[in-house]
């Protein structure tokens, strides 16, 4: 029997093609192989919000199945997808009186993890 949860974060200030690259990473992994992996990914700054939303998604599964005896050792991130997110517009004064767009870019993070 496959025992399913999933956790969601949403409006992360990271762009979204950032954060696909930390995903890449732990997409089919065993979540204790995720999660150590992202632990030492020191240059990744998306890497502290993708094992929060791993962390998140673990214990969505050990609550619903309380009565169950599920490992954490054995669950594996089944499916984890990033998405972009709204967009802040703001501008940087640049010479002549010109305006400079500046784009804040967010996403969300979506995790399933299985066992």
């Amino acid at each position: 029997m496959e025992i399913k949860a999933n956790a969601v974060a949403k409006y992360i200030r990271s762009s979204a093609q950032k954060t696909r690259l930390v995903a890449d990473e732990v997409r089919g992994k065993r979540v204790e192989d995720a999660l150590s992996l992202l632990q030492f990914s020191i240059n990744k700054d998306a890497a502290r919000d993708v094992q929060k939303v791993i962390k998140s998604a673990v214990a969505n599964l050990e609550d619903k199945n309380s009565d169950l005896n599920i490992d954490a050792s054995d669950l594996v991130v089944d499916m984890i997808k990033v998405d972009e997110g709204p967009v802040l517009k703001r501008f940087q004064a640049k010479s002549q009186g010109r305006a400079g767009r500046i784009l804040k870019r967010m996403c969300h993070i979506s995790v399933t993890v299985s066992n």
